[in-house]
C-alpha cells in the first residue's frame, strides 16, 4: 500500500512537472524590436502615409477655398452659375473622400501595404516560434503583448530569446525606430485637422519594462 503510495505520489510530481514545461510566452513587441526589416517597413509605411494624408489635405484645403469664394460671390451670381458652383464643391468634396477611403480604409492601400511589408516578418517569427516550441514540447505559447488577460509572467517561462536566435537574431540588440507617432488608427478616415488617418503604421516595439534585454531570463 505504502509502495503505491509513493508511486502515485511521484506520478503526479511528474505529471505536474510535465504540465509546467508545457505552457510559454513571448512578447512579440520585443521581437518585432530587433528585425532590421520590421524597422524598414514601419519607415516605408509612414512616409507613404504621410504623402497620402498631405495630398488628402490639400484637397480639402482647395474645398474651402472655393467654398469661401463662393459665399463670398454668391449673391451675384445668377441661378445657373450657384448651381455650377455649388455641384463643384460637392464633386471636389466627393474626390477627397474618394482618396481618403482608397489609401486609408478599410483594405485600402495603407492596408495592403502593411500586408505586403510586415505579414511575411510575421510569418517568419511565428515559424521559428513553432519550431522552438516543437524542439521545447510545448503545448501553448502565449503573447504577452497581445493578451491584456495575462496578469502575471513568469520570465524564466519567456522564450521570446530563444525565438529571436532561432531568426538569426542576438536578443537585446533593440533596434529604435525613427519618426514614430504612436497612433493607431489603422482604418481611421479623419479629416484634415483631426489628425491624420491611418497613421496607425508605427507600433513602436520598445524594450520590456522591468527586464534588462541583454539577460533575459528567458533565453533558457
Amino acid at each position: 500500500m505504502r509502495n503505491i503510495f509513493f508511486s502515485l505520489l511521484l506520478t503526479l510530481l511528474m505529471a505536474n512537472g510535465l504540465s509546467a514545461q508545457k505552457f510559454a510566452y513571448v512578447d512579440s513587441k520585443y521581437i518585432l524590436s530587433h528585425v532590421p526589416e520590421y524597422q524598414e517597413a514601419q519607415k516605408t509605411i509612414n512616409k507613404l502615409s504621410e504623402n497620402w494624408q498631405k495630398d488628402i489635405e490639400a484637397k480639402y484645403e482647395t474645398i474651402e477655398k472655393l467654398e469661401k469664394a463662393y459665399q463670398a460671390e454668391k449673391i451675384l451670381l445668377t441661378e445657373d452659375m450657384r448651381k455650377k458652383r455649388e455641384e463643384e464643391i460637392v464633386e471636389k468634396r466627393k474626390e477627397a473622400k474618394e482618396l481618403q477611403k482608397t489609401k486609408f480604409g478599410v483594405d485600402g492601400e495603407l492596408f495592403q501595404k502593411r500586408e505586403e511589408l510586415i505579414k511575411p516578418i510575421q510569418d517568419q517569427i511565428y515559424t521559428a516560434i513553432q519550431e522552438v516550441a516543437s524542439q521545447s514540447a510545448l503545448m501553448v505559447v502565449f503573447d504577452k503583448a497581445n493578451h491584456s488577460n495575462l496578469l502575471y509572467t513568469n520570465p524564466k517561462h519567456d522564450i521570446s530569446d530563444k525565438v529571436l536566435r532561432k531568426m538569426g537574431l542576438k536578443p537585446g540588440e533593440v533596434l529604435e525606430e525613427e519618426g514614430d507617432e504612436g497612433g493607431e488608427e489603422e482604418d481611421g478616415q479623419k479629416a484634415p485637422g483631426g489628425g491624420s488617418p491611418g497613421k496607425g503604421g508605427s507600433e513602436k516595439a520598445p524594450a520590456r519594462g522591468g527586464e534588462k534585454s541583454p539577460t533575459r531570463g528567458g533565453g533558457k
